[in-house]
């Protein structure tokens, strides 16, 4: 054993760390860096963090005084005496891609992404498509995509949402879902397997009031329903499915423990009785069953071995495995992420955004205002984008606060080296070219990209008149990629075509190169319209162009008579 009851080997360890990490930082090692880095190393030693600490900053500090006496380099001589492994550490990359999946083989892992086709997908939806796609594609397994679609009255689906969300998942996958399925058109498999819970004893018709139940559920009373003989709850079961009971007069509850702390959990509701047609099977089924029994059925139908699902659900993953141990069924993997709040869109939810579209509020499900999938891919977002995203953020628990600017980032990445360049003048202030008797050039060659990623220039013809934005009117500018010019009331005096001095440079357009333009930006709950000429060359609809110093935007529409319609994307 060694100073002060620390063996040999641990002493030796939080030296090489403390000569390391002085060399690091040139002389001016830190002890909480250096003890961070040893418990990383030493499991073992983490009961005992707070005695290692004076030992740390022991080391740390003869270090640094060996650096401050002898040099840096002395200390560097020394660990390369003693551990030269130590000299050529790599700083710590961060983690891309997703952790392992637990107890995972490789062709045999079957995930879900389960939405509610009440409207299409948004932003929030398209993490469960990125990281289920993500792992399957990882493992060689399948995604089943399926339509949790058994709620007739609060959330009824939206018949066209269903190949929009098939369009969407392909987008946003890369290709098409495994296995496609809608809950509503496999009703007789869910009440026959609600049939089988009762005549198992393991479930039973409860006629109590919701209020009735509440209060024998939050005190661990048992619910007199529960004595009733399977015969009787068959007969109520028949009932209900005849119509013959009236909605809210009885439910079907799974028989769980009454002393299980959450009071959730105590005989939760499989199933219930809405009398509301289904928007796509009609009134075919007066007993529809609620969300935690029709998924704990179809999972396991479906052979699913992993749930990858919001904290939020840690609930229904409880409820689903008191089910499954009533079946005798292994309950598949589960694991979670925190909540992502999206700042710009925090307010909107899929049942809000329908009401609000029906209101005339929204121009549709493609409203640029809105965090849809199809109001995205329309401003310009490009899918690989919202993958890189979810892909970066990983599978964390942890909730966190976004802007739309941190997602913006990934899709100026991905886009930025495929966007040709165009002027777009704002506000157009018309101006006269005053040669100042200079030779100019007939024309001008202007980069379609500035830094060559795609080849080429758009020529410019140039001529007597000229647009600057009416906000750039500063007495001495630069036209960019032209030449020094000064503003004199309504000319434009050329000085110099080098470029002289610090002044702004503005982006600019020679008339007879300009088209009539209107850039729409969603601004809160309405647009800001910017009208302008735009450059006229190859202008292409549906292209994403970056407009100088106003950032980039999607061509929506070239009219033969009319403006160019442009959306704004991100800066």
């Amino acid at each position: 054993m060694a100073d002060s009851g620390w063996d040999s080997e641990t002493v030796a360890t939080v030296r090489k760390y403390a000569m390391q990490n002085t060399v690091e930082y040139d002389g001016a090692g830190q002890a909480g860096s250096v003890l961070g880095r040893l418990l990383g190393e030493r499991g073992d030693l983490r009961p005992r963090a707070r005695e290692l600490k004076s030992l740390v900053e022991k080391e740390v500090e003869a270090a640094n005084q060996m650096a401050q006496k002898n040099g840096v380099e002395a200390v560097r001589e020394a660990l390369a005496a003693t551990n030269p492994e130590a000299l050529e550490r790599q700083k710590q990359q961060k983690r891309v891609g997703l952790k392992p999946l637990p107890n995972a083989t490789e062709g045999e892992v079957v995930l879900r992404f389960a939405p509610n086709p009440n409207g299409p997908l948004t932003i929030g939806h398209s993490r469960g498509v990125v990281i289920n796609s993500e792992f399957a594609s990882i493992y060689s397994g399948k995604v089943v995509l399926r339509y949790d679609d058994t709620d007739t009255r609060v959330k009824p689906p939206l018949p066209e949402a269903y190949d929009w969300i098939e369009k969407e998942y392909e987008w946003l996958a890369g290709r098409p879902a495994d296995i496609i399925i809608r809950a509503s058109e496999r009703m007789p498999i869910y009440l026959e397997y609600a049939k089988r819970m009762l005549e198992g004893g393991f479930g039973y018709v409860c006629r109590c009031t919701a209020a009735e139940f509440k209060t024998l559920r939050d005190n661990s009373h048992v619910c007199p329903c529960r004595a009733r003989s399977v015969e009787e709850n068959i007969a109520d079961w028949v009932s209900m499915n005849d119509g013959d009971i009236e909605e809210g007069e009885a439910v079907v509850r799974v028989i769980t423990d009454l002393e299980l702390p959450n009071p959730a959990l105590r005989d939760w509701p499989a199933l219930r009785i809405q009398h509301t047609p289904h928007p796509m099977v009609g009134d075919e089924y007066k007993v529809w069953p609620l969300l935690d029994f029709q998924s704990a059925i179809e999972d396991h139908l479906q052979g699913v071995t992993h749930i990858v699902r919001g904290k939020d659900l840690m609930d229904s993953t409880r409820k689903q495995t008191l089910l499954y141990e009533h079946f005798g069924w292994t309950y598949p993997e589960t694991l979670y992420w925190g909540r992502v709040k999206v700042h710009e869109f925090g307010g909107f939810s899929t049942s809000g955004m329908r009401a609000d579209i029906a209101d005339g509020k929204f121009e549709g499900w493609g409203d640029s205002r809105l965090p849809t999938i199809a109001a995205l891919s329309r401003r310009g977002f490009k899918s690989q984008a919202i993958r890189d995203f979810w892909m970066d953020l990983g599978l964390t628990q942890k909730d966190i606060s976004i802007s739309m600017q941190t997602i913006e980032s990934f899709n100026s990445s991905v886009i930025d080296s495929d966007c040709e360049r165009r002027s777009f003048v704002r506000n157009p202030r018309n101006l006269s070219l005053n040669t100042n008797d200079l030779p100019l050039p007939e024309t001008l060659q202007i980069p379609r990209h500035p830094d060559g990623e795609i080849k080429g220039s758009r020529q410019w013809l140039l001529s007597d008149k000229l647009v600057i934005e009416e906000e750039d009117s500063a007495a001495q500018i630069r036209l960019k990629d032209f030449a020094d010019v000064s503003i004199n009331k309504k000319d434009a005096i050329v000085e110099s075509l080098e470029k002289r001095g610090n002044r702004a440079i503005v982006h600019w357009l020679p008339v007879n190169q300009g088209r009539i333009a209107r850039l729409t930006t969603p601004s809160g709950d309405g647009f800001r319209i910017d009208d302008g000429l735009i450059e006229n060359v190859d202008l292409v609809e549906g292209a994403i162009v970056q407009l100088e110093r106003v950032g980039f935007a999607r061509i929506e529409s070239i009219p033969e008579n009319g403006p160019v319609e442009l959306l704004f994307l991100h800066r």
